[in-house]
């Protein structure tokens, strides 16, 4: 084997073959011709790339490894480690997209020259696009001859892919897998929030031509930001700033100026002498170290020494001394800034002087950490003739209601990172936003009533002596009133009726009495060996990228519409859509949950973490296929355990051997109780949602004791 050998652990052999790993355990003791390890530990042995797919060809069990997991293969098994590789890939790509010709010309000789012209011609080229390789802090350097010769083979996939994808695509498609590949090493913007964030500063007067996100991360915020001439970005991981930088490039044009730097931002910063059109940032939170010993007389702090405790107030007051005049600066920032004490006078003086402009409550699981609702401030530079606005706008949209059908019943607890209808969110914030910063413009001291939906989200702006308290509590929920519950008091007496149906439903479809026997002893088959048998097929969901709705695992366990989004852009997946019979289950957690897909649900997007089974309706009753399914036995012997988890391999799930006409006789008994289940679960939400009103009315005042 030749040194320096792309290698793949046997999670990379199972994608590849399209397997289990227990497959690849079983054909590592089963066949002594198997390749032996090369790297990697005892427990987490590694191979060679070249050899395993060799190896599978021989046996018949890979036709043809398709180019994106090859290419995705040769960069997660690099001898250099996934990100060196990733950036060499990157840098590659900025060639072949400014100059394919040269792209060309390089890339017809062989190895050993490739790698010393094209150290030389990405000297040049990121010379050209990010300055001198001396400025201080350029976060991508030319890599040199020697580290460029392991990675030929790499680039030389990357160029192939990138003329069926495009360079920018592959190069999303790459960092998205590296980063899905190490979730706990990144901390992520999401691209509905990166793009409600950059809408928010290209609503002023003077659109945001040059933008600063001084904690840029993987650059999410300034890939959303539209027609920029110049973007900066400092990161203080050297490899994410190399990233992101290569990132922006790509997505932008040759005219838009690139400056990513490496560098702690607070401690030093790279661009002392920057004001910017607009800033956007996702600081890190909670820091104790962020500098406050070394940084106690630092000039930016123009409305207050940040205590050390206030981490993100010293975002904010940075974020404030980068902007022109009349700029803006949008921050994510935890919920606890808008009210800890230790921050009051800071927060009151951002407020004096209107700097201030809008806190805007998200909800939970617009961001890590998932589990709260972050908020968003909205910041403008005072100067240039703009007087101190007299009030602040507040917008909660921390519990937006789903949408839903005529005499339907909110599914599930609002929220979480699949449930977000972001569409509703941006619409509901930027209009109220647009409302605030137009009708209520600074200085007219007119109250403005925010344009949000009623229904995803509620606003309004709160002038600013009603704040200057004690506390100065900025935080939307203390303001605004709450969502009201069932659409008010008055909808308690529909929701009561509704209820009452309901319930009398439940008698009318719970099941007869049963009959006894002793247990069947069919024979039985496996879903893999339909598979194989092609009575049904098996998809897994999660990727694609349009507006196609999704299918998430809190609909499947909800039975609720389909609550999912795709992501709008990224690399060019087509999703897994469902179609009206197949049999859709969940792979974690360990529980008998399996539904059928109905004509309503058809057409949405297969979300990860679920697997879809689409019988072959001449061989499987889709009813007998999911009612079996859920036996807790068929369950228990189909899951693995780990530390933390349970996952189903539903290929080892079972079935027995019926023919088609008493599958169906079993169909309608499953369809019978899966009915039942549903009527059961609208009673307990139409139940809860009475409680609640009742309580909510009682103690307000709108519903009385009588």
């Amino acid at each position: 084997m030749p040194e320096n050998a792309t290698e793949v652990t046997a999670a990379g052999i199972a994608r590849l073959a399209g397997v289990g790993r227990a497959a690849v355990s079983n054909w590592r003791r089963r066949h002594a011709d198997f390749p032996k390890p090369v790297g990697g530990t005892e427990t987490s042995p590694s191979f060679a790339l070249s050899e395993v797919e060799q190896w599978l060809r021989d046996q018949g069990k890979l036709a043809e490894v398709p180019l994106r997991e090859r290419v995705w293969q040769q960069l997660a098994g690099h001898p250099g480690g996934p990100v060196p590789a990733l950036v060499h890939a990157g840098c590659a790509l900025l060639l072949l997209r400014t100059s394919p010709a040269a792209w060309r010309e390089i890339a017809a000789v062989a190895d050993e020259p490739m790698a010393g012209v094209l150290s030389l011609a990405l000297d040049d080229l990121l010379t050209t696009r990010f300055g001198p390789a001396s400025e201080a802090g350029r976060a991508v350097h030319a890599p040199g001859r020697a580290e460029l010769l392991p990675s030929l083979p790499l680039l030389r996939g990357v160029a192939e892919l990138a003329a069926e994808d495009g360079a920018p695509e592959t190069f999303e498609f790459l960092l998205g897998r590296q980063l899905d590949a190490n979730p706990r090493q990144y901390t992520l913007t999401p691209p509905g929030l990166a793009g409600l964030m950059a809408a928010l500063v290209e609503t002023g007067e003077r659109p945001a031509r040059t933008v600063l996100d001084p904690a840029a991360g993987t650059g999410a915020l300034l890939r959303a930001v539209t027609g920029p001439t110049a973007l900066y970005a400092q990161e203080s991981d050297p490899d994410l700033a190399a990233l992101t930088a290569l990132r922006l490039a790509l997505h932008t044009d040759t005219g838009c100026t690139v400056a990513a730097r490496t560098g702690d931002t607070l401690r030093a910063d790279a661009f002392p002498r920057l004001a910017a059109d607009a800033v956007l940032c996702h600081p890190p939170f909670n820091e104790r170290n962020w500098g406050h010993d070394e940084l106690a007389y630092d000039p930016r702090w123009e409305y207050g020494f940040p205590a050390r405790t206030e981490s993100e107030l010293a975002w904010v007051q940075h974020a404030l001394a980068h902007l022109r005049e009349g700029g803006t600066a949008v921050l994510l920032m935890p919920p606890a800034a808008a009210s800890r004490r230790s921050g009051r006078r800071i927060r009151a003086d951002l407020l004096r002087r209107g700097a201030l402009r809008a806190v805007i409550a998200l909800p939970a699981g617009a961001a890590p950490p998932y589990g709260i609702p972050l908020h968003l401030w909205v910041l403008r530079r005072p100067g240039n003739g703009l007087h101190p606005s007299p009030e602040l706008l507040l917008v909660d949209t921390a519990e937006p209601a789903e949408p839903a059908p005529a005499g339907a019943v909110s599914a599930a607890p609002s929220g979480g990172r699949d449930r977000i209808d972001w569409q509703a969110v941006h619409r509901a914030v930027l209009d109220a936003w647009r409302s605030f910063d137009g009708a209520g413009a600074p200085g007219t001291g007119t109250s403005t009533e925010a344009g949000a939906d009623a229904g995803t989200g509620a606003g309004r702006a709160v002038p600013v002596i009603e704040l200057l308290d004690d506390d100065v509590d900025l935080a939307p929920a203390r303001h605004l009133p709450p969502p009201a519950a069932a659409g008010g008091p008055a909808e308690l007496v529909g929701v009561r009726q509704r209820l009452t149906e309901t319930l009398g439903l439940t008698g009318t479809l719970t099941p007869p009495a049963v009959t006894l026997s002793a247990p069947a002893h069919w024979p039985l088959t496996t879903v893999g060996e339909l598979a194989r048998a092609g009575a049904l097929q098996l998809r897994a969901g999660g990727s694609g990228t349009g507006p196609t709705p999704v299918l998430t695992e809190h609909d499947v366990l909800g039975a609720t519409a389909p609550s999912g989004s795709l992501p709008a852009d990224g690399p060019p997946e087509e999703p897994v859509l469902v179609e009206a019979g197949d049999v859709v289950v969940p792979v974690l957690g360990g529980g008998s949950v399996a539904r059928v897909v109905d004509g309503a649900t058809a057409g949405a997007a297969l979300g990860r973490n679920l697997q879809l089974l689409r019988p072959d309706p001449a061989a499987l009753d889709p009813w007998f296929l999911a009612g079996f399914l859920r036996g807790t036995a068929n369950n228990r012997q189909a899951s693995s355990y780990a530390s933390t988890a349970t996952r189903l391999d539903a290929r080892r799930l079972q079935l027995p051997r019926l023919p088609l006409a008493e599958q169906r006789r079993y169909g309608d008994r499953f369809r019978a109780l899966a009915e039942f289940e549903d009527a059961l679960r609208l009673a307990g939400r139409l139940g809860g949602q009475l409680i609640q009103g009742m309580y909510d009315g009682l103690t307000d005042g709108t519903v009385r004791p009588e």
